[in-house]
């Protein structure tokens, strides 16, 4: 299986271009989610939370801690991807790669995943509950 740093890594090189660390964070999301349905799969095996500013990878984040915009992911390799996982990422950066940071976050705010997993807390507020896999798979598989 992939890491989300190999995840990282391909996004990047595909897109040609740095990106913010939260536009990477919600694309990577988005890979998970949709290769759970499409793949029927993780694409990778990190972990994501529902932070205030949408779903993260802390492994991802705390790579990368301190810096806003990453140009390349040196702890990844896309090539590690399989023809269908980097098939899913590619549907991914047609829908979703021209979109800004803030429009990728605030449409996971109104999504099922981050929403159940913020329960409780206030906007704004802290949190680490995971967003699990099971969950992001019953959401997307049933849009």
């Amino acid at each position: 299986m992939a890491s989300v740093f190999d995840v990282a890594d391909y996004i990047l090189r595909r897109l040609k271009r740095p990106l913010t660390t939260m536009k990477l964070q919600k694309l990577v999301y988005y890979s998970q989610a949709w290769s759970l349905v499409w793949d029927e799969a993780p694409i990778f095996p990190e972990r994501i939370e529902a932070w205030a500013n949408g779903p993260v990878v802390p492994t991802l984040f705390n790579a990368h801690r301190g810096e806003f915009m990453i140009n390349r992911e040196d702890r990844g390799d896309g090539a590690n991807l399989t023809k269908d996982e980097r098939e899913t990422v590619d549907a991914i950066l047609d829908t979703y790669g021209d979109k800004s940071a803030a429009w990728l976050s605030d449409l996971s705010h109104r999504e099922a995943p981050w929403k159940a997993a913020r329960v409780g807390m206030g906007d704004g507020e802290r949190g680490n509950v995971e967003i699990t896999l099971g969950v992001m798979a019953d959401y997307y598989g049933n849009l």
